[in-house]
């Protein structure tokens, strides 16, 4: 209503989200693959030279004839990343290839992030935008005993309601537009599931539309399939990155912001985002980006401390942008010395 600027295979596996963090503290392998298809199989994993340094280092590079063969110009590691999340995966939009992974095929809670599906459901399901719902009784978390500022009786359209689902992650309004879909909630939630299987997101699972419940579960692998799915939907790319967004709420007109602080950052050019938070699944970011003229997709799940999600992000920014320096400067030379 009162916007402001916007910032320009295998199944993976199904744990407990109560093992989740024993299963991530075994060391874990890094790798890179020609082509993004669910979680990588051991005889697609490309294996750095050093087993020691597998948690720091990832291969920018294509597989070559050999199952386990990398190019002889692609042996050489990429700068060192060292990030806090538990899960994480980077992939180059363009060509799928993954650039980075840690224990990606893990399944675990998502919070929040269960709104992209919400959203990618609601929005092919066709229903007039300018519809007014009402936030009901029905929309109050049970689950969480969070808190909304969308008081009952609340009446917004389902645009209004989708935008604020999306950049201020509110869960009455991601409930109540679940809640609409034809034939309800029990219809909604199998329409989630459905589409997690059309993606091909074999780890994922919803039990309803906010995120709320530990039980809404998926590996960052697949997060890449849905990030990836939703970011081709323009409406979705353009809420999630309002950096601000006003509602009237009875007599006010009530301002709600990005969860995201990057989308307001100078240096990042952000096309889709969603965070995520609840106490079981940490703290939650995908983003799809453009980094050094370079699309990328990134997932970072299970952060630890109010700002490890967003210092990854920059983290694997940084790194991308010197390991094209790095890339540069050697082309560079081998030109010279030809």
């Amino acid at each position: 209503m009162n916007p402001t600027n916007k910032n320009n295979g295998t199944p993976g596996r199904t744990l407990p989200w109560r093992h989740v963090l024993l299963a991530l503290a075994a060391p874990g392998l890094i790798f890179a693959s020609a082509a993004f298809a669910g979680s990588a199989t051991p005889d697609s994993i490309v294996k750095t030279p050093d087993a020691a340094a597998t948690a720091d280092y990832a291969f920018a590079g294509k597989v070559a004839a050999g199952p386990r063969d990398v190019a002889p110009s692609l042996r050489m590691p990429l700068t060192k990343l060292k990030v806090k999340s538990s899960s994480v995966m980077v992939i180059d939009a363009k060509d799928s290839s993954v650039l980075y992974s840690k224990h990606a095929d893990v399944a675990m809670p998502i919070a929040s992030i269960s709104k992209l599906m919400t959203a990618l459901v609601a929005l092919e399901a066709n229903q007039p935008m300018d519809e007014y719902l009402e936030i009901t009784e029905d929309d109050r978390d049970t689950e969480k005993g969070t808190t909304s500022r969308l008081t009952p009786g609340t009446e917004l359209t389902r645009r209004d309601m989708l935008h604020l689902a999306l950049m201020a992650s509110e869960n009455r309004a991601a409930n109540a537009i679940g809640r609409n879909y034809p034939g309800g909630l029990a219809a909604f939630i199998p329409a989630m599931n459905a589409k997690a299987r059309e993606l091909g997101m074999t780890s994922a699972h919803f039990v309803e539309p906010t995120g709320l419940s530990s039980q809404n579960v998926s590996s960052a692998a697949d997060l890449i399939k849905l990030v990836t799915a939703a970011s081709r939907n323009p409406t979705i790319r353009e809420y999630s990155t309002y950096q601000s967004y006003a509602v009237p709420v009875g007599r006010q007109l009530i301002e709600f912001r990005n969860t995201n602080s990057l989308v307001s950052k100078s240096g990042w050019d952000i096309a889709l985002q969603k965070t995520g938070y609840t106490v079981d699944a940490g703290r939650c970011l995908v983003m799809k980006a453009l980094i050094q003229d370079r699309e990328v997709v990134m997932v970072l799940l299970h952060s630890v401390g109010k700002y490890t999600r967003v210092a990854d992000a920059g983290r694997i920014k940084k790194w991308m942008e010197g390991s094209t320096a790095v890339r540069t400067a050697s082309v560079l030379r081998s030109q010279n010395l030809n």
